[in-house]
């Protein structure tokens, strides 16, 4: 990937967050669930991490222990995350600020002109789990919110992406530009099959693997974003401020 001069503007239509390593960073609680599970169960849980992130619950126990790939031992490993390694998670820098500011413009134009919300999430966490998330740092539930249960295949498939875009009203093929923030490979390559600008954030994987992933743009978090004022015809831009220091 060629060097892209900062700061960047983008006009966007609309925004899709990723959760867990976008908003949140609950990979140390994840992991410690994780690995918890691989001991109890016989499987490596280095085997589990290295194809785990980014991907459903349900994908990653398919993968790795067939027999468990059921809503009631999802449900019972999220669970455990939540209530044993919670307290590991922390926020990802400037995520509560973003959302607020995208809040407050469209505040603003839903009392001018009755424009609605122009953000969700799309999370490979259940409902359970990535609610969880959002009550422990005070972040309010979107009204677009596309977890696990609402798409049959996960990430690196754009189903949840395109949901989120068709929920948005947003969808490509009436021309709309849509942002994806991502941390994983595995959503980027889903952002991008979806047909929207991918910002990818280093919270995760090296800055390496989030451009090999496709990523058109590379943050360390969202403290190096900036929301614009919105448009008339509902538009937005987004102000990428700069490139991750190494």
């Amino acid at each position: 990937m060629s060097e892209k001069a900062y700061p960047v503007s983008v006009k966007v239509d609309a925004i899709l967050f990723d959760l867990d390593g976008t908003l949140v960073d609950s990979t140390p609680a994840v992991e410690a669930g994780w690995k918890q599970f691989g001991k109890e169960n016989g499987v490596s849980p280095e085997l589990i991490l290295a194809t785990s992130h980014g991907r459903r619950v349900y994908d990653t126990l398919l993968e790795h222990t067939p027999h468990l790939a059921n809503d009631a031992d999802v449900e019972r490993l999220e669970t455990t995350i939540c209530r044993d390694f919670g307290s590991l998670a922390v926020e990802i820098p400037g995520a509560k600020k973003a959302l607020a500011d995208l809040d407050f413009i469209h505040q603003v134009a839903a009392s001018e002109n009755g424009k609605k919300r122009k953000w969700g999430i799309v999370t490979s966490g259940t409902y359970l789990l990535a609610s969880s998330w959002l009550s422990q740092f005070g972040i309010p539930i979107p009204e677009i919110f596309v977890t696990a249960e609402r798409v049959k295949s996960g990430k690196p498939d754009p189903e949840g992406y395109l949901l989120g875009r068709t929920l948005l009203n947003a969808d490509s093929k009436e021309g709309k530009d849509v942002i994806v923030f991502e941390d994983a490979p595995a959503g980027i390559r889903a952002g991008k099959a979806a047909g929207a600008t991918v910002i990818g954030i280093t919270s995760t994987h090296s800055k390496e693997a989030v451009e090999e992933a496709g990523a058109d743009y590379v943050i360390a978090d969202l403290t190096y974003v900036k929301v614009g004022s919105i448009s008339d015809d509902g538009s937005f831009v987004i102000e990428i401020l700069k490139e991750v220091d190494f």
